[in-house]
């Protein structure tokens, strides 16, 4: 199965870069709630946070796809890359 480890390390380290910020992001909102700040900008801020996690999940989909395309053999069978790939597809349209 590949791995995230089989990423080129600029985009690994993209990754990590974006997973930081949406780290500080979730701890903003946090603090929000506890500050008892108004709904309507806690509401935003998860709005934003939901699209940067959406935004990461289809690059990460499409470099999982690429692969998948790229070195089947990483899998059991070519029919394990495709179901994985679309069981991946799916899970992040929800």
């Amino acid at each position: 199965m590949p791995s995230i480890h089989n990423l080129p390390e600029a985009e690994r380290a993209d990754i990590i870069d974006r997973l930081k910020r949406i780290e500080g992001q979730a701890k903003g909102i946090q603090r929000m709630v506890e500050e008892g700040r108004d709904c309507l900008d806690v509401m935003n801020q998860l709005a934003a946070v939901k699209a940067a996690v959406n935004s990461l999940s289809g690059e990460v989909l499409e470099a999982f796809a690429l692969r998948c395309l790229q070195h089947p053999e990483e899998f059991p069978s070519p029919q394990k890359a495709v179901e994985q790939a679309v069981r991946a597809l799916v899970r992040s349209g929800r």
